[in-house]
C-alpha cells in the first residue's frame, strides 16, 4: 500500500498531460463530425465520414501499433539512464516509421477500389471514397508524430505533447471551417472564391493538422535535446537490422492487438452501413463520445507503460523494487477504471444531451441514444482493460493482449453482436451489445493475468 501512495502522483502527473493531449488528439475527430454534422444531408455526410475515418484509423493505427514496443525499449533505457540506448531506439523507431507509412500509402492507394464494392449506399461511397484519399496524405506525419511522441512520454516530457494537440485542433478547426462550407473573401480588392468540398474537405484539414503535430514534436524533441543534453546529434546514423527486428517483435504483437481491437469497430461499422445513412449516423456519434472518454483511459494506459518500464530500468541496476513494479500496474488499472466509471454516468444521464452537441437533426439523435446507453454499459471494463494491457506493455508482454483481444472480440463478442443484430433483429442495438460483451471479457482476462504476474513478481523478491 505505502508503495501504491507513492506511486500515485507521479503517474497522474505524467498522465495529465498525456490526457490533454489524448483529448486534444480526439478532439479533432469530434470538430470533424460536429462540423460535417450541419450539413445540409446530415445523416448521409456522417455516415460517409464515419465509414472513411474508421477503415483509415483500423489500417493506420493497427499498423503504426508496430511502433508502440517503443515504450518499453525507450522508458526502459532511460529509466536504466543509458539515454544513448534511448537516442539509438528513436532513430530506428523514426526508420520504422518511414517504412510502415510506405507500406500503409499502398494499402490505401488500393482501398478505394475495394470500398467501391462494398454493399453500401451509393451516396456514403461517393463521399467516404475521397475523404479516404484526403486522409492518405496524412500517414507519413501522423507515423512520424508516433514515433517522438513515445520519445518524449518515455522521457518524462509529456507537456509538449498536449500543447501540440491541443493547437492542433485550432490548424484543424480553421481548416474545417474553410475547406467544408466554402467562403468568399475580399483581400486587397481580389476576390477569392474557396468551394466547399464538404467530408472530403474534412479529411483535408486532418492531414493538415497532422503534419502540424509532426513539426510540433520536432520542435519539442529538438528543445528537449537542448535543454537536457540527451546528445542526440551525437547518434550514429548506423541503422541495424538487429534493432529493428528486436522492434518488430516487440511491437507487431501489440500493433496486432490494437488491430484487432479497432478492426471489431471498423466491422460493426461496415454492418451497420448496410442498415442506412441514419443507424450508421447514430453509430458515428456514440462511436465519437465513446471514443472521447476512451482517450483519459489511454492516456493513463501510456502512463502506466512508461512507469512500469522506468520501475523494470531501475530495478535492473538495483535502484528499485518489484513492489515499485507492482504498484505502477496497479495505479494505471485503478485509476482508469475510475474515470470510466465517471464517463458511464454522463452517458446514462445525458444521452440525448451528448447526441445534441454533433446535430440538430432528431432523427439521428433517436438513433443515437440506445446506443450510448450500451457504451455506458462498457465504459468501466474498457478503462480496466486498456490500462491492463499498458502495464503489460511496460514489462514487454505484448502477446497475451493480442491473443485475449482475438478471442474475446473475434471469437466471442462479433458472433454475439451479429446473432443479437440479425437473429433478434435488434439491429445496431445488437451489434454494439457484442461489444460490451467482449470488453467485459477481455478486462477480466487481462487484469488476471497482471494480478498473476504481481504474485510471480512479489514471490520472486
Amino acid at each position: 500500500m505505502r508503495d501504491v501512495r507513492h506511486e500515485m502522483p507521479p503517474l497522474l502527473r505524467l498522465a495529465f498531460p498525456l490526457i490533454l493531449g489524448e483529448l486534444g488528439w480526439i478532439a479533432m475527430s469530434f470538430v470533424d463530425t460536429v462540423m460535417v454534422g450541419h450539413l445540409p444531408d446530415a445523416a448521409m455526410a456522417m455516415a460517409a465520414s464515419a465509414l472513411s475515418s474508421v477503415l483509415f484509423n483500423t489500417l493506420a493505427f493497427g499498423v503504426a501499433g508496430i511502433l508502440l514496443g517503443l515504450d518499453a525499449l525507450i522508458s526502459q533505457a532511460f529509466g536504466a539512464d543509458d539515454v544513448p540506448a534511448a537516442n539509438r531506439w528513436l532513430v530506428h523507431g523514426l526508420v520504422m516509421a518511414v517504412t510502415l507509412s510506405l507500406l500503409l500509402t499502398g494499402l490505401f492507394v488500393a482501398t478505394p477500389y475495394a470500398l467501391a464494392r462494398f454493399p453500401v449506399d451509393p451516396r456514403i461511397l461517393a463521399g467516404a471514397i475521397p475523404a479516404l484519399r484526403g486522409l492518405n496524405w496524412g500517414v507519413l506525419p501522423l507515423l512520424l508524430y508516433f514515433t517522438l511522441r513515445r520519445y518524449l512520454q518515455a522521457g518524462n516530457h509529456g507537456r509538449p505533447i498536449a500543447i501540440a494537440l491541443i493547437t492542433a485542433n485550432l490548424v484543424n478547426i480553421a481548416m474545417n471551417w474553410l475547406l467544408i462550407y466554402g467562403h468568399h473573401f475580399v483581400l486587397a480588392g481580389h476576390a477569392i472564391d474557396i468551394a466547399a468540398y464538404g467530408v472530403r474537405g474534412s479529411a483535408w484539414s486532418t492531414s493538415l493538422a497532422r503534419v502540424y503535430l509532426m513539426l510540433a514534436l520536432l520542435i519539442a524533441v529538438w528543445r528537449a535535446d537542448h535543454r537536457e543534453g540527451y546528445g542526440l546529434k551525437q547518434v550514429p546514423l548506423k541503422i541495424e537490422a538487429e534493432h529493428l527486428w528486436q522492434m518488430f517483435k516487440l511491437g507487431a504483437p501489440a500493433g496486432a492487438s490494437i488491430l484487432v481491437e479497432i478492426a471489431i469497430f471498423a466491422l460493426v461499422t461496415s454492418l451497420i452501413a448496410t442498415f442506412g445513412a441514419l443507424q450508421l449516423a447514430g453509430h458515428e456519434i456514440a462511436l465519437q463520445c465513446a471514443s472521447t472518454s476512451f482517450m483519459v483511459p489511454f492516456a493513463i494506459s501510456a502512463a502506466t507503460s512508461v512507469r512500469v518500464g522506468n520501475a523494470i530500468g531501475r530495478w535492473r541496476t538495483g535502484n528499485g523494487t518489484h513492489a515499485q513494479v507492482i504498484a505502477a500496474g496497479w495505479c494505471g488499472i485503478g485509476a482508469g477504471a475510475a474515470v470510466m466509471l465517471i464517463a458511464s454516468l454522463s452517458f446514462v444521464l445525458l444521452p440525448a444531451t451528448l447526441a445534441r452537441l454533433f446535430t440538430p437533426d432528431a432523427a439521428v439523435i433517436a438513433a443515437a441514444v440506445p446506443l450510448l446507453m450500451i457504451a455506458a454499459g462498457f465504459q468501466f471494463f474498457d478503462g480496466i482493460q486498456i490500462n491492463a494491457t499498458g502495464a503489460l506493455r511496460g514489462a514487454g508482454v505484448t502477446t497475451t493482449p493480442l491473443y485475449t483481444h482475438l478471442c474475446c472480440y473475434w471469437v466471442v463478442g462479433m458472433p454475439m453482436g451479429c446473432w443479437l443484430a440479425y437473429h433478434q433483429h435488434m439491429g445496431a442495438r445488437g451489434l454494439w451489445c457484442g461489444l460490451l460483451i467482449a470488453l467485459f471479457g477481455a478486462s477480466v482476462v487481462l487484469v488476471t493475468v497482471w494480478r498473476r504476474a504481481s504474485v510471480a513478481l512479489t514471490v520472486a523478491n
